[in-house]
């Protein structure tokens, strides 16, 4: 992936329509949570392992849904000059820390 990449070409769309004033943190926020709740109205009534047998149309829109998410997370990150990258490996090492794998491997509840 190249982030830089995707960076400039979500800069120049934002640019193209004056959107910039729009894309405050508090907005973008919120429009991610608006996001995640699309993707998982797709999921709500399903049964544990229906995901497993998508049609083309959901999975175009599980896809649409994810990049909606990815779009508002770059846009948070550039805003608050958050490198993405550096945040999730500094996440997962308190995740390790927070979760050793002792204690939780195999199990959904929090020990």
């Amino acid at each position: 992936m190249n982030y830089e990449k995707i960076k400039k070409e979500i800069k120049e769309f934002v640019d193209e329509r004056d959107w910039e004033q729009f894309h405050t943190p508090k907005n973008l926020s919120m429009a991610l949570s608006v996001e995640a709740s699309e993707l998982l109205e797709i999921f709500q009534w399903q049964k544990a392992e229906e995901y497993k047998h998508a049609t083309d149309e959901q999975k175009e829109m599980i896809r649409d849904e994810i990049a909606d998410i990815f779009y508002y997370l770059v846009r948070i990150s550039d805003k608050l000059d958050i490198n993405i990258e550096d945040a999730l490996i500094k996440k997962m090492k308190k995740n390790r820390e927070k979760y050793p794998k002792e204690l939780v491997k195999g199990k959904a509840v929090k020990y």
